[in-house]
């Protein structure tokens, strides 16, 4: 242990101790000067395992309150076709949708550029919210070509909109994604069950068939505190 510095052999105890739940999350950890004491450091090398775990996700810092074990935030890798129904489950959590619209309409110029539609060509428009474990991940507004979307009923868009596409013969391609940050409106806010002006992630997405056909538009907006990408090559 004597070549491991010592604010790591502090890191890995007080992430070993996360995980054993000795704090839950959400639970405020001891002070710096109390965790100082404990471990018989100074506050610099205390600081330096605490500013590790920030780091990392695993704590989180709040302004004037202290330093709380963070939540877990629901991961997406950034490749490929994924449906969210499948990252839910493939990080143990139960997803289910909200569907809040779903109907025909004629496209915007943004729409008909993004899908590639004929200028007499319509689409569905639906706007949805997903959920983990029953809280609120993001808001999405999704375009569908109405060639995609006519054999859709609404009943099955609770569940994987992907599986359903897949059950009905579709083959699925790849996806260009976009990333910004923003900050929620009133109308987001509400849907999400947040304060309006938090921060969002704002995901645009063009999901394409395997013959290279655009078949989804899709717009959404991720609570910035349970939800992250992450990239790898």
């Amino acid at each position: 242990m004597e070549d491991i510095p010592v604010y790591v052999q502090i890191h890995n105890q007080l992430k070993a101790d996360i995980a054993k739940g000795k704090w839950q999350i959400g639970q405020r950890i001891p002070s710096e000067r109390q965790l100082s004491e404990h471990f018989s450091v100074s506050r610099m090398t205390l600081r330096q395992a605490i500013q590790t775990l920030v780091d990392e996700g695993i704590l989180q810092r709040k302004v004037g309150s202290g330093t709380y074990v963070a939540n877990r935030k629901v991961q997406e890798k950034m490749s490929g076709t994924t449906s969210f129904t499948d990252i839910m489950l493939a990080q143990n959590k139960t997803p289910s949708s909200r569907v809040i619209s779903y109907h025909l309409a004629e496209p915007t110029l943004s729409e008909k550029e993004h899908l590639q539609l004929p200028a007499a060509a319509h689409i569905i428009r639906m706007e949805r919210i997903r959920l983990a474990d029953q809280i609120p991940i993001c808001f999405e507004i999704a375009t569908l070509p109405q060639w995609v979307g006519q054999n859709l009923r609404r009943d099955e868009l609770g569940d994987s909109f992907y599986h359903v596409l897949e059950a009905q013969g579709f083959k699925l391609g790849h996806a260009q994604q976009t990333v910004s940050a923003t900050l929620a409106s009133e109308k987001v806010a509400g849907l999400l069950k947040i304060k309006r002006g938090e921060a969002i992630l704002k995901l645009r997405q063009i999901t394409k068939l395997q013959d290279g056909r655009p078949f989804e538009y899709v717009r959404t907006q991720y609570v910035g505190e349970r939800f992250e990408f992450y990239l790898e090559r």
